[in-house]
């Protein structure tokens, strides 16, 4: 009698929002990179907050081919201390890159309620990247932090290909609006203890949904109490996705890592890495 092995299909995890290029991470990559691979993390997202962690994210993505993937932009918290040729530098490295697979998307760009005094600045900023995003025809990783109904309202204004709100918390009651738009949301650690992100989560659907860690971010609450955020976090929140949509976590994995394939237009190596 013929037997025939049951062999389950590996889970894939994937981190759309994690920074890489981080001064945090400078001597740690090698050991996060490990990490992922150890924890089926097959696919990374370094997002640039400048043109320096814009130009690492690029080198980390060249590095390790198929397995880092690179968003490059200016993050509003370094809006403040921009000077108008390192704007220029940003955009022209983006620019001169754009036929670069390696680079999958502008971001983290947006805009932060927290610098109002730079409002005009931060608006300026957010405008060049998102008209770049445009005209490259490259999705966008948008940061909101109490901002999000403005930043909703501004983006039709923009022929954008993809849209992915990082850690949105609130307002739930533009989810709707959201959601009809076709926009991703992407949630991290805070889905395992966060009653308000796992009612977002609970609202949006899981063909929107991605996950991240947003790393070297620290978590403070079980089960990650401080310890330092690395992709190895990720199975943990595709967990409480797959409790909280009552599926299994091998139906959550396998569709957010769908998701990620059709927001960043590639096609991610089950085992990270160089195919």
């Amino acid at each position: 009698m013929l037997k025939v092995a049951c062999t389950m299909k590996p889970l894939k995890f994937v981190d759309a929002h994690i920074h890489l290029s981080d001064e945090e991470y400078t001597e740690k990559v090698e050991e996060i990179i490990l990490d992922a691979k150890n924890s089926n993390v097959v696919a990374l997202v370094s997002n640039s907050m400048n043109l320096e962690t814009s130009i690492k994210s690029l080198e980390l993505a060249e590095r390790y081919n198929r397995m880092v993937y690179a968003a490059l932009g200016i993050h509003p918290w370094n809006v403040n201390t921009l000077t108008e040729e390192e704007l220029q530098q940003t955009t022209e490295l983006i620019m001169k890159q754009r036929w670069n697979k390696a680079i999958v998307a502008i971001g983290e760009v947006g805009l932060d309620c927290k610098y109002e005094k730079i409002w005009e600045k931060q608006l300026k900023v957010f405008d060049e990247m998102l008209r770049l995003a445009e005209k490259l025809s490259l999705p966008i990783i948008v940061h909101s932090r109490g901002t999000t109904p403005q930043i909703v309202d501004m983006l039709p204004s923009y022929n954008l290909k993809k849209i992915l709100l990082h850690w949105f918390s609130n307002p739930i009651s533009i989810l709707p609006k959201v959601i009809e738009r076709g926009y991703y949301i992407s949630e991290g650690p805070p889905a395992a203890y966060s009653n308000g992100i796992r009612e977002v989560v609970k609202k949006v659907p899981l063909t929107n949904l991605l996950t991240e860690t947003d790393g070297p971010v620290r978590y403070f609450k079980s089960p990650f109490n401080g310890k330092m955020t690395t992709p190895a976090f990720i199975s943990t929140v595709v967990g409480a996705i797959a409790e909280i949509k009552r599926i299994s976590v091998e139906e959550a994995a396998d569709r957010i890592a769908r998701n990620f394939e059709e927001f960043f237009g590639v096609k991610i190596n089950s085992r990270g890495g160089d195919a």
